[in-house]
Order: C-alpha cells, then structure tokens, then sequence
C-alpha cells in the first residue's frame, strides 16, 4: 500500500497544527460558529444531532494493521468505543468532543491518515474496488490510478471551491463493485491497442436527482488522464450553478446542456490542458505502483478446503471470492450481524480484524462500499482458522449481498440532515428476514433517512427512503435499482409506510418474488421481467 513521501507527512502535520489554531480561537469565542465552520469541515468535521462527528478518509478503502489498530484506539479514547463505516470507504466517529479533535488528528497523521476533503466543495475520498489487486478479473491494480488522483486533488487550488461536491470512482473490472456510473466522475481502466487507459463516465450521482453517468469519452491514454480530468473540472467550475445549492452537482450540468455539448466544451479545454505538462511522468506513476506490488504469496499454495462444517461451508459460499493467486481467497468480513447496526464495529471488532490482517492477509484490509471489511489475500488453507475467529468476535455473519446485508445511513439517531431513522428499520427488516435470507437470494437493499441519499436507496434492489409526512416518519419504497455494471434507479412503487408497514411490504414482495421468479432469477431480474404490477398488487392488496 501506499506509504506518505516527505511531502505527504509535512503537509498533513502542518494541516493538524493549523487546526489546532482554530479549535483554540473557537473554543476561547475569537471565532463564532459560523467563522469556524468552513474550517472544520474542510477538516472532515460535522456537528450532528448530538455531537460532533468526524469522518475520517481511508483512500480508495485500504488499510493496514497499524492504521487499523489506531482507529479502534480512537474509538476507546475519544468515542464510545465504536466506529461506522460508510458507503465512501470511510469511517466515521460520530460521538467527538471538539477539543479532542487536534488530538484525534495528531494520531491518525502518526500512521499516515487523515480527515482531509472528507466534507466540502471539494474533490472527496477517491474510492475503487475493494477487491482491487486481488480480483481474479481486473485488467491492472485500479489503485495506483487512484493514488495518483488523490495526489492531483488534496489542495488543488481551482477545485477546493467546486459548486458542490465531487466524487470519484476508479475501477479496472467488467463487474462494477464501486457503483462507478452514480459517481461525479467514473472511470474505468482499458487496455486499447496495447495501452492503458480510461473510459471516462461524467454525470452522475444520486441524491434528490438521481442520475446515470453518460459516457463523455471511451478512451483516455493514462498518460493524459489528469490532464483530461482537469479539463473535466474546469467546464464544471466554470459553469456549475452556484446560486441554486440544489442544482449544483455536475450532473444537473450535463444533464441540462446535454452529455454532447459538455463533452465538446470538456475537449475544447482538454486541447489547451495537455499543452501545459501537469501530467505526471510515467516514472511517477512506476513509483506509486510499485508500492501496490503483490505480496509475496507462496507459489505452493494448497487450493482446496475441508467443507465438513457445514456452518463453515455456507460462510465459504456466501463470504469467500477467488483470489487472481492460486491458492488464495478474498474474504468479505460482514459488519451486519442480524439486528445489528449496519457499518458499526466495536474498538475491540476493529483490533480483531487488525490482527487477522496482519496474520492471515500480508497485513491489509480494505472497507467496502457496502459497509463491510475485506482480507483481500488469505491462503485458503487458513481460511478455517479466520472463520473461527471471526465467529468469536461476532462477526461471521455469512450474508454478504443477501436481504440481510442492508446498506443504512446513520439516518435521524444521529444525522441533523435526516427525516427519519434507518437503523431501527434496518434492524427490524433483518430479523423479520434472516429465517428466509439464503432462499432468497442475492437482494440489495439500500436504506436511507432523507433525499441526499447517503444510503444508496436509489440504487437497491429494493430501496428506502425516509421523509418527514406532516411531522411523522414515513418510507417510500422503490424496487429495481442497481450500482453495479447493470445500472439502473429504482421506481417508487406507490405511497409509503410507517415503519412496520415497510417491513410487511417488503415482507410481501418477496415472497411474490419467490412465486414468480425463473431458475437462476434475482430479485432484480424477475422484477425487471415481470414489471412493478405484481409487487404493487401484494403490498397494497
């Protein structure tokens, strides 16, 4: 993984000591809450419902051991012992008391972390898949790609006031895991003629407009990536509205002067861009990679495991991937216990995972999009003894993708923006469903407690959205959403619930799926076969 330069480090110790100014000014009254706010949030700090919250960065979702075990220090130290991972590939402490956060910072800059760019006009978290350099079906590490963006945006003078936020998404697979089209910009890595580089999608993103990134350019030499990003940039900050916080995102942009119009206006600016050298010499890109290079695995690897446990053996089918390296696995750590809060671990969770890293998986670890951890390389002849501990520690759930895997934002328990409450929901749905969960099925469902859609429902196999109807929770539900290479947005089915409603419907609509659905069939694709008709008729009557 990638290890800070010189550079990196000064940048992030002058940032903590530079906040450290500020917290003081903000707690001795030099500087009113609104004077201190755009300077805490370019620090990734969030005043909620109850507290404080701090959104820490983990770029592009990989982690070592180190890093790992800080955070669940942090956790013990300065929150109630837990952490929540989200959607971005981050992680957030949502109990934090302003004048601890120089602390919090001066310690996660000790093991080259930060909370830099994790709020604002900004260009935000870079992410990627989470299986990246693990993947049997990736065409290159999507992460020294990824790497280098981060280089090119963390303080990039033109785009540290954007319209609104900017987020990025590299992959280098077929499959879609990093939901890449529902970002500002997505990319994804192919090789032409011998080259590598990028198809280059802009526009969209979910939120109260929900969109489908366009295809804008289908092939981008890596070697140029940054400067046609930068032209991608500049027609944003250019012509992104400013005056309607609302139509902001650079997908209102596309969408109203049309994919075609801003792709020539990208190329125009491009033209100039690429004459002024700010791509990186392929040596750079040589240096970042090679701090990606694979582990030394063992090229005698035993393939092959003992299947006798048959609790064990469903683990394997649910939770397990293959590994591009004989004799190996990529192991999804599920944080979606039945009834338990989705993306939450415990300090002590946390340091477990730090430790079977750091045993079992050349010491990294990476968070996925769907709030849960991976162990991208484990010899499958100690995929046992990482069950067993993981059994221990609570955290074997073997429901990776199925109806119990639910994506929830920290809704109104803990979010100021929020309308109603998602993790309840969440906790109630996954029990009334676990019994079922494995006939079922792959089924996604994405939670979320108000329009900004941090959950993800518009793109869940079955979403929900929570809004306030005359000062009581209420949930709309949609069917046939979808991040991955099969993209689409879910249609809203009718009127909403209450919160034991949008269970009894869901409920319903899935035992109408298992009436109708074909051999081999999804939720989704018998949903997408059969039309909305049938659900609406079972949860409405």
């Amino acid at each position: 993984m990638y290890q800070y330069d010189q550079y990196d480090q000064s940048i992030v110790d002058a940032r903590v000591e530079e906040f450290r100014d500020q917290v003081a000014r903000r707690l001795s009254g030099q500087l009113t809450e609104d004077q201190f706010k755009p300077l805490r949030l370019m620090n990734g700090l969030y005043l909620q419902l109850h507290a404080y919250m701090l959104r820490v960065a983990i770029p592009y979702g990989t982690l070592s051991s180190r890093q790992m075990r800080t955070l669940a220090s942090i956790a013990r130290d300065y929150d109630r012992g837990y952490g929540h991972f989200t959607t971005r590939q981050n992680l957030q402490f949502n109990w934090i008391r302003l004048e601890d956060t120089p602390a919090i910072l001066a310690r996660l800059a000790a093991v080259q972390m930060h909370a830099i760019q994790t709020s604002g006009n900004c260009i935000r978290n870079i992410s990627s898949d989470q299986f990246a350099g693990a993947a049997a079906d990736e065409l290159v590490d999507p992460r020294p790609y990824a790497e280098l963006l981060r280089q090119w945006s963390t303080f990039h003078p033109e785009f540290t006031y954007l319209p609104r936020k900017f987020k990025i998404a590299v992959i280098a697979a077929e499959e879609d895991r990093a939901a890449m089209r529902l970002h500002d910009i997505g990319l994804r890595l192919v090789r032409r003629d011998g080259v590598i580089g990028a198809e280059v999608y802009v526009g969209g993103g979910m939120g109260r407009t929900p969109m489908i990134a366009p295809l804008i350019r289908d092939f981008v030499p890596a070697t140029e990536l940054m400067s046609y990003l930068e032209a991608a940039l500049r027609v944003y900050n250019r012509y992104g509205r400013r005056d309607n916080i609302y139509k902001a995102r650079i997908k209102i942009l596309v969408h109203e002067i049309g994919a075609d119009e801003y792709r020539r206006q990208v190329e125009e600016e491009f033209a100039h861009v690429r004459t002024l050298g700010i791509d990186p010499p392929a040596a750079e890109l040589d240096r970042i990679a090679a701090m990606f290079a694979p582990p030394a695995f063992a090229e005698d690897a035993p393939e092959g495991v003992d299947r006798s446990d048959p609790d064990f053996a469903v683990w394997l089918d649910q939770n397990v991937r293959p590994h591009r390296q004989p004799g190996h696995s990529v192991v999804t750590i599920s944080l979606k216990p039945i009834g338990g809060i989705p993306g939450d671990a415990s300090a002590e969770q946390i340091d477990c995972v730090a430790d079977l890293a750091e045993r079992y998986s050349f010491d990294e670890i990476r968070v996925t999009h769907a709030q849960n951890l991976v162990l991208p390389h484990v010899r499958q002849a100690d995929l046992h003894a990482v069950w067993s501990a993981l059994r221990e520690a609570g955290l074997a759930e073997a429901n990776l993708d199925l109806v119990t895997d639910i994506i929830a934002c920290p809704g109104l328990d803990y979010c100021s923006l929020a309308n109603a409450r998602s993790i309840p929901l969440a906790q109630k749905l996954a029990v009334r469903l676990a019994p079922r969960q494995h006939d079922l099925g792959e089924l996604k469902v994405k939670i979320s407690g108000c329009i900004n859609a941090c959950g993800h429902h518009h793109a869940g196999h079955i979403g929900i959205l929570g809004v306030d109807k005359k000062g009581t929770e209420n949930y709309q539900l949609s069917f046939g959403g979808s991040g991955a290479e099969d993209v689409s947005l879910g249609k809203i089915t009718g009127p909403g619930f209450d919160e034991d409603g949008v269970v009894e419907a869901i409920d319903r609509a899935t035992r109408t799926y298992v009436a109708l659905r074909e051999e081999g069939e999804r939720f989704l694709d018998t949903y997408r076969r059969v039309g909305m008709q049938p659900f609406k008729e079972a949860i409405y009557g």
